[in-house]
């Protein structure tokens, strides 16, 4: 069969094991240009093969074209070589002014000289010294599974705090108003989002004999659209919520239930309407992979709705802090309005830095660039970012737990008028 070098196709396997646990992967770049490669030199092949032979030709030995797994090698006659120069891929070999040669022999192809994992270096990864980098598989492998671990404990707490949360404001009737029915809309978009990482994860790594970097199915379309889709409507009603307290500011605590439905149509539709426009750009020009690789242009179209979200959000936190500056100064408020600024504003205004500055310091730089911090941020970190959002916005929420002691002692009272109500009934019986 084709010779296969195995140090270079080791090196290979371990980078692109390295996405199985990641958001997307866009190190299956690396695949994706071998496959590429490969399928462009079988081409060369077939093709040769159904074209004759001239007859000057006819009765003379060669070297036909052939494909090594690494490299294409085109067919020479007998005594003459071939140089090829190691794989073109951005950030993944360094560059090397050597080429790699093969002769043409009688008995057919020589080996590489020099062999490919002399010749072409792999770049570390997350490191800057080589043989860390060759010694990281076991180690990262390990490194992997626990970040997959965390993140699954964090979404898991995040998405049990939230449904605690969701519960809290819509059974207590005293609860209900515009604010809280913001705080239910943005709760629930990070419920998608933690679902969305667990359908991604089932649909995409729960088999691990398919080959996620070349699996183009519907379903894992469909669980990566999802899971942007939750990913939008996370930013959008961080949105909603700045907006809102905006609005209560400017307005000063002016009925505000006509705005609901822009703030749902913000939170909801924007998101919608931009996974659409991306599924059907996805669909028309580059409907290849599973669509969850960073490096397509299209992905812009997710991407520049985000950071126009996160630039917004930052106007307007630049906004409300002055303005909450202004009015804590007035003589005209009373203290227990200043008291209402701080309680309304302090959530939001730690929220706002807290999701967006991470996205646009990544969204800044290139892929392969902070790939151990990007894994730990948008994962680890990012996974308790519901439960975040539940702690501040209902837990430590002086109204909800006012409400709670009320309607506990309300239950204890009635069980209390219970008991001493059936210990009467016993006792006149």
């Amino acid at each position: 069969g084709p010779f296969q070098p195995k140090p270079f196709h080791d090196s290979v396997i371990l980078l692109s094991t390295l996405p199985k646990v990641r958001a997307t992967h866009p190190d299956c770049s690396i695949v994706l240009y071998f496959q590429k490669q490969e399928a462009e030199c079988l081409e060369i092949i077939r093709s040769e093969s159904q074209t004759p032979a001239p007859p000057e030709a006819s009765g003379k030995e060669g070297c036909r074209t052939e494909w090594d797994g690494v490299s294409c090698w085109s067919a020479v006659p007998v005594g003459q070589s071939r140089a090829v120069a190691c794989p073109d891929i951005l950030h993944v070999f360094k560059k090397s002014k050597v080429l790699i040669q093969r002769n043409c022999t009688e008995l057919g192809w020589s080996f590489p000289s020099p062999a490919y994992h002399n010749a072409c270096e792999l770049e570390a990864l997350g490191s800057n010294n080589d043989t860390e980098a060759k010694a990281s598989g076991p180690p990262r492998a390990g490194y992997f599974v626990t970040m997959k671990v965390l993140y699954t404990c964090g979404y898991s707490t995040s998405l049990a705090a939230l449904f605690l949360a969701i519960g809290i404001f819509s059974c207590f009737r005293k609860l209900h108003c515009t604010r809280n029915s913001i705080h239910i809309h943005f709760f629930t978009s990070f419920v998608l989002r933690g679902t969305a990482v667990f359908i991604k994860d089932t649909v995409l790594f729960s088999d691990e004999s398919i080959d996620h970097c070349t699996m183009s199915t519907v379903n894992c379309k469909a669980a990566i659209a999802f899971f942007q889709y939750s990913v939008l409507a996370n930013f959008y009603w961080l949105l909603v919520e700045g907006l809102y307290l905006q609005t209560l500011l400017l307005l000063t605590f002016t009925s505000d239930r006509r705005y609901i439905w822009w703030y749902i149509l913000i939170g909801w539709g924007v998101p919608m309407v931009t996974v659409s426009v991306w599924v059907v750009t996805r669909l028309q020009y580059d409907n290849h992979g599973c669509w969850d690789d960073y490096t397509s242009l299209y992905w812009w179209v997710i991407k520049a709705p985000i950071l126009l979200a996160i630039f917004v959000n930052f106007l307007i936190f630049l906004n409300v802090t002055r303005m909450l500056a202004q009015k804590i100064r007035s003589p005209d408020i009373s203290k227990n309005y200043k008291q209402q600024y701080m309680r309304l504003t302090k959530s939001t205004l730690l929220l706002i830095p807290l999701f967006g500055v991470h996205y646009v310091v990544f969204a800044l730089f290139p892929e392969h660039v902070g790939v151990d911090a990007r894994l730990y941020f948008e994962l680890v970190l990012g996974s308790y970012q519901g439960f975040l959002v539940a702690l501040l916005y209902c837990f430590l929420n002086g109204e909800v737990q006012a409400e709670i002691k009320r309607n506990w002692g309300k239950w204890q009272s009635s069980m209390e008028s219970n008991v001493f109500n059936l210990a009467t009934q016993d006792f006149t019986a």
